[in-house]
């Protein structure tokens, strides 16, 4: 098992943002913990069954309290950002976050805070390794529930695995009181948010490109070529039945906003390959069967009539609504949570088709418009 970690290149801007005679007592601290946090823990072969975990990892600003066991909540409240990406012998990626433990956090925590050499680190970080799998192995059967159901690999994606915002919004919010107390001049703001960008799109691009080189290259080929990107929910839907990975690929490609509602509805669903069951006219018989298998069957069954009937029975719209939408896969429309995916569709069905948004401005007010979660 080799470990390794993807951190920040190094920049001109680190030395003045981790001076507290230029920036200030405050920023110059969460200056020095942006720049030497790893964005990425990375695992390689921890076991046989598994060829590669990540871990990407939040800043912790309050590192030094989070040691100290009265503030346990700290740590667990940090924990929840973290995700936890497993790859497994298959190829199959999922998303271990609900499993880490509190001792697994601690864990984590103290081989962060500490400060001794490479060596001594490589031994922490193979004791939390040790960990994780022990932690795995008693939860075997619950490995299916796990598996990967939202977040995107490319670098600034919606709903991306890599939240940039959420990595660092204290150090953000630091620099910002710097500024506003005239700390540091608005030239120095401006370079400390480009080496920001820089810095941040090439950590991105290198945990992108490492997960990718785990997973089935067909299949991300296929993803490629749809709307919906390099999806993880996607991805482990169309991995999961190869026999129909060709026909869930199309149906992704006339309906990508659909992607996040079909990861979170038919990946549990997707073994279950029998045709699907037909009432005497032709119809789907919902009373027989779970929504998610029967949908399951009708998107593997081929039949575009069917599924465009079982979508809009679901959201409960017109099929024409669902109709348009397969004629025309707006890209613009992203791969929003189904419960923004709800409020769209409902929005578009209380409108005629002519004065459908038909650019990109246009989709996003239409989004900005559909309502909130409930």
């Amino acid at each position: 098992m080799d470990f390794s970690a993807i951190r920040l290149l190094p920049h001109p801007v680190d030395d003045p943002l981790g001076d507290p005679a230029v920036v200030g007592p405050e920023a110059s601290h969460l200056g020095r913990l942006y720049a030497s946090t790893p964005r990425a823990l990375i695992w390689h072969a921890p076991s046989g069954d598994w060829p590669l975990f990540v871990l990407v990892v939040p800043i912790a600003t309050r590192l030094t309290l989070m040691s100290n066991p009265i503030f346990a909540q700290l740590v667990r409240d940090w924990g929840h950002q973290i995700r936890f990406i497993g790859i497994d012998s298959q190829r199959r990626a999922f998303d271990f976050r609900r499993l880490l433990s509190d001792q697994v956090l601690v864990r984590l925590v103290d081989a962060l805070t500490q400060p001794g050499s490479d060596q001594a680190l490589d031994v922490l970080f193979a004791a939390l390794a040790e960990g994780m799998l022990t932690m795995l192995e008693q939860r075997r059967d619950d490995w299916p529930a796990h598996l990967a159901r939202k977040h995107r690999l490319e670098p600034q994606a919606p709903d991306a695995l890599y939240d940039r915002p959420g990595r660092f919004p204290d150090f953000l919010a630091g620099l910002r009181r710097a500024l506003h107390d005239d700390l540091i001049d608005l030239d120095f703001y401006g370079r400390a948010l480009r080496a920001i960008d820089s810095r941040e799109l090439h950590a991105e691009t290198t945990l992108s490109r490492l997960i990718s080189a785990n997973l089935d290259p067909t299949v991300l080929q296929r993803l490629d070529r749809l709307g919906a990107g390099r999806h993880l929910g996607c991805y482990n839907w169309l991995l999961l039945d190869t026999r129909h990975a060709e026909q869930r690929a199309y149906v992704l490609s006339r309906l990508g906003c659909f992607a996040q509602f079909f990861a979170d509805t038919l990946l549990d669903a997707s073994r279950n390959t029998d045709p699907p069951r037909l009432n005497r006219v032709g119809q789907w018989d919902a009373e027989e069967v779970q929504f998610a298998a029967w949908l399951s069957r009708v998107v593997d069954s081929g039949q575009d009539r069917l599924v465009i009937g079982a979508l809009a029975h679901r959201f409960g719209v017109a099929e024409n609504t669902i109709r348009a939408l397969w004629r025309r896969a707006p890209a613009a429309l992203g791969t929003p949570p189904t419960w923004q995916l709800s409020g769209i569709l409902r929005r578009l069905d209380t409108l005629p088709e002519r004065v459908w948004p038909t650019d990109p401005g246009g989709w996003d007010r239409l989004m900005c418009h559909a309502g909130s979660p409930a």
